[in-house]
């Protein structure tokens, strides 16, 4: 039996290290052919074809773009992953530090995604997945910066879904809780007590651990396979429930 994702191509952002370095590993063993697009490819996992690549730059993204096509010749598979963090209250962060997080988070998903266009309406089973977050779909304290440009990423999914149907271009959303990733370790070092912290996050969720980078891959790996042709313009959390369980409390 073929695996699902036999004969297609298959892009990642973000994808040298944490969740991005999972999905990419993910996608290898269901059979694609992956490229991983990163400032940094020292990391990328062994057998993927490291492009190094600024989602802030335009000009770098529909280059990395190219040099796949140059590889491969065709891409059907994005994965919109690349992002970074922020910490504070509205009030917290300036003007400046916004534009820095909504470049990364929400413009190198467009710059990405509008280089990839071509490519993808010329395959029989294009699929686009992007990277969300729990602080999309619930109010989380010192996320706000983090949870508009998530929020925005939840929008643009459902939009580019609708506009991009009729080409045959899926696309959907993932949004992982609090996950067991190396951007999660640096914020536990920096807390006055991490091992606190980090029981403190484990906590939130309702079963008690942090997400692990795989089991985001699995999801990301369900919406972008070609065995999902009648799901596109949904999202699925990846959280341990934190978004839709209410638990009573032990004891």
């Amino acid at each position: 039996m073929a695996a699902e994702f036999d004969g297609l191509v298959a892009a990642v952002t973000g994808g040298a290290s944490g969740i991005g370095a999972a999905i990419a590993r993910r996608l290898l063993t269901g059979g694609a052919r992956v490229a991983v697009l990163d400032l940094d490819v020292s990391t990328a996992p062994e057998g993927t074809l490291a492009v190094k690549a600024d989602v802030t730059d335009d000009t770098s993204v529909r280059a990395a773009v190219d040099r796949v096509l140059e590889e491969w010749d065709r891409l059907d598979i994005v994965v919109n992953n690349a992002g970074i963090g922020a910490q504070g209250t509205v009030a917290d962060n300036p003007d400046q530090e916004w534009h820095r997080v909504l470049d990364v988070n929400l413009l190198g998903l467009v710059r990405t995604t509008r280089a990839a266009l071509p490519a993808l309406r010329r395959s029989p089973s294009a699929a686009i997945v992007n990277t969300g977050s729990i602080a999309a779909t619930a109010g989380l304290p010192q996320r706000a910066l983090y949870s508009a440009s998530k929020g925005a990423v939840l929008a643009l999914t459902r939009a580019m879904a609708a506009d991009h149907l009729a080409e045959g271009i899926r696309v959907n959303c993932v949004h992982p809780g609090t996950a067991d990733t190396p951007w999660v370790g640096r914020l536990l070092e920096k807390a006055d007590d991490p091992a606190a912290e980090r029981a403190a996050l484990e906590a939130r969720q309702p079963h008690g651990r942090l997400v692990s980078a795989d089991e985001v891959a699995d999801a990301v790996a369900y919406l972008a396979s070609p065995l999902s042709r009648s799901t596109t313009g949904t999202s699925i959390s990846v959280d341990g429930g934190m978004q839709e369980l209410r638990l009573r409390p032990k004891g």
